[in-house]
């Protein structure tokens, strides 16, 4: 395995544009790829705004953020990743996209190279089996928002050898991060964990048992968590939610995983949060 100079990052959306941004920070090249070049246009200005909080706050210099903008370049199309030198797909979670992701990745980056998947619950061992190197496929599941999280979940599919494994678990906390060994099972821990409390809170509000503003403060004024489980949904995505909490619900078999109705309501009808500017709060005026 070769030393890391060059880093690729499939898809500019809010992890992607977020891993971006720390390996720029932290001195490596950065190749950002999208098939939408709107998108990558959105991906650099939120880096941009990202790090103006930063110059803002006395983190870095403005000098800083200058440098680390231009070591960012991006691309269209995946051809343009053929000399990186370690890669971190964070594209839409379907299972499909991620696995024609894999199949081009591994027939155009130099076979000596490791591809890490920021996926937050599909399977690391189905994604490596779709290239011809599973012992170099590897989770690297970020914590949103990216530049500020400390957490970096490191998952092992069933081929993942030690020399992979290591050398991602040293990336990281080049970054900055804390990395955690896990195995890969069906939501790793973070959210085989996080996803049932937010599922259940769904299931209090639906059933009536509080509002959702009530919800919110028990847990974060009696059990003190930052933010309370109805609206780190909105923050999440509901339809992330909703598609860890299936493949949670299939991977286990467990009927204590079977996503609330009302959160299957929420994503059909189009409010998936913040990102969409409603979710269980309003966030037109935010």
């Amino acid at each position: 395995m070769s030393e890391v100079t060059t880093v690729g990052v499939v898809g500019s959306g809010t992890m992607g544009n977020g891993i971006a941004h720390v390996f720029a920070l932290a001195g490596y090249q950065v190749v950002l790829m999208d098939v939408d070049e709107e998108a990558l246009q959105r991906g650099v200005d939120t880096i941009s705004g990202n790090l103006d909080r930063q110059v803002s706050k006395s983190v870095i210099s403005g000098e800083e953020k200058q440098r680390v903008l231009a070591s960012i370049r991006t691309v269209t199309e995946p051809e343009g990743l053929e000399d990186v030198d370690f890669v971190v797909e964070a594209a839409t979670e379907k299972e499909s996209v991620k696995f024609e992701i894999f199949d081009q990745l591994d027939s155009i980056v130099r076979e000596e190279v490791i591809l890490a998947t920021n996926t937050s619950s599909i399977s690391i061992t189905e994604i490596a089996a779709e290239t011809d190197r599973p012992d170099q496929v590897i989770g690297m599941h970020f914590m949103n928002p990216v530049p500020v999280m400390e957490l970096v979940e490191v998952i092992r599919g069933l081929a993942t050898n030690d020399a992979t494994t290591e050398m991602v678990m040293d990336l990281a906390e080049e970054l900055g991060k804390t990395p955690v060994e896990v195995q890969d099972y069906p939501g790793f821990i973070s959210n085989r964990i996080l996803m049932p409390m937010i599922n259940e809170a769904v299931f209090c509000l639906m059933e009536g048992v509080g509002s959702k503003e009530a919800i919110d403060n028990v847990m974060r004024l009696g059990m003190g968590h930052p933010m309370g489980p109805i609206q780190l949904a909105d923050f999440i995505g509901l339809d992330v939610c909703l598609s860890i909490l299936n493949v949670l619900h299939e991977g286990l078999g467990e009927d204590k995983y079977r996503p609330c109705p009302l959160l299957r309501k929420m994503v059909a009808s189009g409010r998936l949060g913040r990102k969409s500017g409603r979710g269980f709060y309003n966030y037109s005026g935010d």
